[in-house]
C-alpha cells in the first residue's frame, strides 16, 4: 500500500508540472499568434495539447491506483513577449520535466511500480521532443534574429489578405 501511495504521489507532482507547462504554452501560443507568428503560435499550442493528453495519461494511472487526482494547482504564467525568452523558459520547463520524470521513473522502479515507471519513462522520451523542437526555434531566433520572425509575420499578413473579401465580393 505504501509502495502505492509514492506513485500517486509523484503522479500528481507529474500532473501538477504538465499543469503548468500547458498554461504557460498557451499564454505563449496567444501571443504569438497575435504577432502574426503563425509556425510558433501552433508549435506552442500543439505542444500545450500533448502536454493536456499527459495530464490525461497521468490521472488514468492515478485512478487505476484507487488514488485520488489532485487538479489543485497555482499557476502563475509568466507574462513574456520576447519570442527568444519565450523559448528559453519552454527549454526550462522541457528540462524540469525531464529531469524529475527520470527520477520518477527510477523511485516507481524502487517501489516495484513497473508500469508507473514505463509511464515516466515514456513520458521523458515526449518531453525530450518538446526540448528539441524548442530548442531548434531558440537556435533559429539567434541565427537568423528579427529577419526569422519578420518572415512569419508577412506569411501571416498574406494569409489575413487572402481570406479578406474582394470589391467584387462586396
Amino acid at each position: 500500500m505504501e509502495k502505492r501511495v509514492k506513485s500517486i504521489e509523484l503522479l500528481n507532482k507529474a500532473i501538477e508540472e504538465e499543469l503548468i507547462t500547458l498554461h504557460q504554452y498557451m499564454y505563449f501560443h496567444f501571443v504569438c499568434e497575435d504577432r502574426g507568428y503563425d509556425p510558433l503560435a501552433a508549435l506552442f499550442k500543439r505542444i500545450s495539447i500533448e502536454e493536456m493528453i499527459h495530464v490525461e495519461e497521468l490521472a488514468e494511472r492515478i485512478l487505476f491506483l484507487k488514488g485520488d487526482v489532485i487538479m489543485n494547482v497555482k499557476i502563475e504564467v509568466k507574462q513574456l513577449h520576447d519570442v527568444k525568452e519565450m523559448l528559453q523558459a519552454a527549454l526550462k520547463l522541457e528540462d524540469m520535466s525531464i529531469h524529475d520524470y527520470n527520477e520518477f521513473a527510477k523511485i516507481c522502479s524502487e517501489n516495484s511500480d513497473s508500469i508507473s515507471k514505463r509511464l515516466f519513462e515514456a513520458l521523458v522520451e515526449k518531453e525530450e521532443r518538446h526540448y528539441d523542437l524548442f530548442d531548434i526555434e531558440l537556435d533559429n531566433v539567434k541565427e537568423f534574429g528579427d529577419n526569422y520572425l519578420a518572415l512569419q509575420s508577412i506569411e501571416h499578413g498574406k494569409s489575413v489578405a487572402e481570406e479578406a473579401p474582394r470589391k467584387t465580393e462586396l
